[in-house]
């Protein structure tokens, strides 16, 4: 009869010493989950400002969301701000335009993956009366110096051109053509060149208002034309305005990076069905497609078949 109460402490010692192990081992890993600072249940997507002005993104995110139950936080900011984003693991996913700066996060392993999404392309679009007369023209970097010769011209009706100036995809892009036309316009000793500091619709309402020509992406400018009806497209057709769009999954080894959420993200956006919707985007509305999918495919492919047609 001794021995049983004896046998029975034991047990009940064993029991409360394996839930108190039970206790620390889930206190271990709650702190472990805060230390790590991944929010299981969000995305956090950097993107820039000319694709989410377009909207399209406000049509995607919500069905992401249904499908996995976890939000997407979308922080729009010009392309270098979001790579920097990921640089720093302050996000989990990337979706930008600026081809050769991806390439260098790849490099420096901030990126585990780079994949094309869709593409556009870019144009020039100005005033009506086009007072640099570029109408018309194929040649991206003979536009840019005729451009940049009525506007220095003196002229009374001398072009002005209003960059983005805020180190995003577009205004990569806008100085990688100046490069290539042998020019290098600067807001310091220019007259006719402004550099707006801002995003695609705030660059594209102040060429609006003062009569300017200045690059933009396709997408962005055919969603706000009934906002801007003084700029019209003048130049395009050039493969070098081609504008790729890709999504990049952050390295999961910054620390507090949802790279489950980030793969499941990049997943969706090159899924067959998805791919569709992103090509039939307001393709109603404005007689073309804003975006055209591409997912799966290299860049240089899409430039051979560009410069065929």
């Amino acid at each position: 009869m001794r021995g049983g109460p004896v046998r029975l402490g034991s047990l009940l010692l064993a029991v409360s010493a394996f839930a108190a192990l039970l206790a620390l081992a889930g206190l271990a890993g709650l702190l472990t989950s805060c230390a790590s600072g991944i929010n299981e249940d969000e995305l956090i997507l950097a993107t820039t400002t000319s694709l989410n002005d377009s909207g399209l993104l406000d049509d995607l995110a919500p069905i992401f969301e249904s499908e996995t139950g976890v939000s997407v936080k979308i922080i729009s900011v010009g392309t270098g701000a979001a790579l920097r984003m990921g640089a720093e693991g302050d996000a989990d996913v990337l979706l930008t335009h600026a081809p050769e700066a991806e390439r260098a996060l790849v490099e420096n392993g901030d990126v585990s993956s780079r994949t094309l999404v869709a593409y556009n392309d870019f144009v020039i679009v100005g005033p009506p009366d086009d007072p640099a007369g570029v109408a018309g023209m194929r040649d991206v970097s003979a536009a840019l110096r005729q451009i940049a010769a009525h506007g220095a011209s003196g002229a009374e009706d001398a072009a002005a051109f209003a960059s983005r100036g805020d180190d995003s995809g577009t205004h990569k892009k806008e100085i990688a053509l100046w490069t290539e036309a042998g020019l290098a316009p600067s807001f310091d000793t220019d007259d006719w060149y402004e550099e707006v500091g801002q995003g695609m619709s705030a660059t594209l309402t102040v060429a609006n208002q003062r009569g300017a020509y200045t690059l933009t992406d396709r997408g962005t400018y055919l969603a706000l034309s009934a906002d801007i009806a003084d700029l019209v497209p003048l130049v395009e057709g050039d493969a070098r305005l081609l504008n790729f769009y890709s999504v990049m999954e952050v390295d999961g080894g910054k620390g507090r990076i949802n790279s489950e959420a980030a793969a499941a993200f990049r997943e969706f956006l090159l899924r067959s069905d998805i791919q569709a919707m992103i090509g039939d985007y307001l393709r109603a509305e404005y007689g073309r497609s804003l975006f055209i999918p591409a997912g799966g495919e290299t860049e240089s492919a899409v430039a051979e078949r560009a410069r065929a047609e």
